[in-house]
């Protein structure tokens, strides 16, 4: 053992390899240095016993939009990374856009580095994008280590990323295949789409109806099966595409999918009962009805989808005013999507192992992180400290991101991080999260 741990932290409820169980977890260096029985002798300069609370790993959350630089009045490094570890969550994987400029070259992912440095309270790591024109720049920022390349079947509702046209995106989709490197789409089909005219939620919703979304993902599917690429769909809202995926994965085409927790927990029907701006529900695609709600757990059970991330997308408090054709689209959860997908979860009868196979070691799986997702010797001590318990209402002055809007607001959760560890440090007020890349460069 070469003298005392760190830190032992024991529960009773301690999520280990897809099972829930006593335990001990000791601390070395940054890593978990040893799992053993809860009441284990482990000499350490400090043993907690963690009572009630649940011990889980650092969430993971690969799909957050930072902002930073360019709109950090939307959000930026510092805010969002302090309202990711006050959620459980430990790491983060920032999307190209909407940043000034986006990350679509190797200038710009250094530009996004250098804005991050020093400001950072959990780990982040980097999206590149696919964008029409930039076909020479992904080989480089794949190089560069960013963990794999997001792009647009239509609008991304700022100017400066525009969508791949199909014969672009499938020559994306053929040069990753050529150095090994990821495809994350947001699959709505553009010839689907229409005017959200009147620009009540109704309307929003015909606006984006489950077809675009099945096009776009039989689309993707397509791609993937045909280059050999990997392929990952981003924020899957309508349950019409489960079929397709599940038959695609059934005969080992490289796709997979995500979905979030607004599409999990929220429904249509909660929009015009919501206490704040109804706008705040306004996401793309759309926050559809109960029963294709029911039909996205199921497709979490059956492991059609693999992954619950946040899509975290906020702006200023004027963007979200207007109309749902005229507002800005994205849900802000960042802070909240662990008690979210959990006061859902535990109502339908899944456990903890369940979310932290979504939200932790799924999306790690994703993007490749070694090291986290999971509490395993050798893995960084990401750990959270979990009341199952907890209730809460939500009050967006609480919550750390920058602009506090959220379609939460006013709803009781259930569970709260009480304590997040990175590296088996407890989170505090100094920021002390590293910039991560694909190739393991810190």
């Amino acid at each position: 053992m070469n003298g005392p741990y760190d830190l032992v932290l024991r529960s009773r409820r301690t999520v280990l390899d897809g099972v829930e169980r006593p335990a001990a977890v000791a601390v070395r260096d940054g890593a978990v240095a040893a799992v053993a029985a809860h009441d284990a002798p482990l000499p350490a300069a400090e043993d907690r016993d963690l009572g009630a609370l649940a011990l889980l790993p650092g969430l993971v959350d690969t799909h957050v939009h930072v902002n930073e630089p360019g709109r950090t009045e939307w959000e930026g490094f510092a805010t969002a990374t302090r309202a990711a570890a006050a959620g459980g969550v430990t790491t983060l994987v920032d999307m190209p856009l909407n940043a000034l400029p986006p990350t679509t070259n190797t200038e710009a992912l250094e530009i996004k580095r250098a804005a991050a440095r020093g400001r950072v309270y959990v780990d982040v790591g980097f999206w590149g994008g696919a964008v029409p024109g930039n076909l020479p720049d992904l080989r480089p920022l794949h190089d560069a280590g960013v963990y794999g390349f997001k792009c647009f079947a239509s609008d991304s509702g700022v100017p400066e990323f525009p969508p791949l046209a199909p014969d672009q995106m499938a020559a994306a989709f053929a040069a990753a295949a050529a150095f090994g490197g990821l495809v994350v789409v947001h699959a709505e089909d553009p010839a689907a789409l229409t005017d959200p005219a009147g620009g009540d939620y109704a309307a929003f919703l015909a606006s984006r109806p489950p077809s675009a979304e099945r096009a776009a993902v039989e689309r993707v599917i397509r791609l993937a099966e045909e280059t050999g690429a990997r392929a990952h769909v981003l924020h899957l809202s309508a349950a019409d595409c489960l079929a397709p995926l599940a038959a695609a994965r059934a005969r080992g085409v490289p796709v997979t999918a995500e979905t979030c927790p607004h599409y999990l927990t929220l429904s249509a029907a909660d929009v015009a009962a919501a206490p704040g701006p109804p706008t705040a529900f306004k996401c793309c695609p759309p926050i559809r009805d109960d029963a294709n709600r029911d039909a996205l757990w199921r497709g979490l059970a059956d492991g059609v989808i693999s992954c619950v991330v946040t899509d975290h997308s906020p702006c200023t408090p004027e963007l979200k005013k207007g109309d749902f054709a005229t507002a800005w689209g994205g849900v802000s959860s960042l802070q909240l999507g662990l008690a979210a997908v959990w006061t859902e979860a535990r109502a339908r009868g899944f456990g903890l192992p369940d979310v932290v196979r979504w939200m932790a070691a799924g999306p790690a799986a994703l993007a490749g992180l070694a090291g986290k997702g999971a509490i395993r010797v050798g893995n960084d001590a990401d750990l959270v400290a979990f009341d199952p318990d907890a209730v809460r209402v939500v009050d967006p002055a609480g919550l750390h991101h920058r602009n506090p809007v959220t379609a939460y607001e006013g709803r009781a959760l259930t569970g709260a991080a009480v304590t997040t560890w990175l590296r088996g440090v407890p989170v505090g007020d100094a920021p002390r999260g590293v910039l991560l890349a694909r190739n393991g460069a810190r």
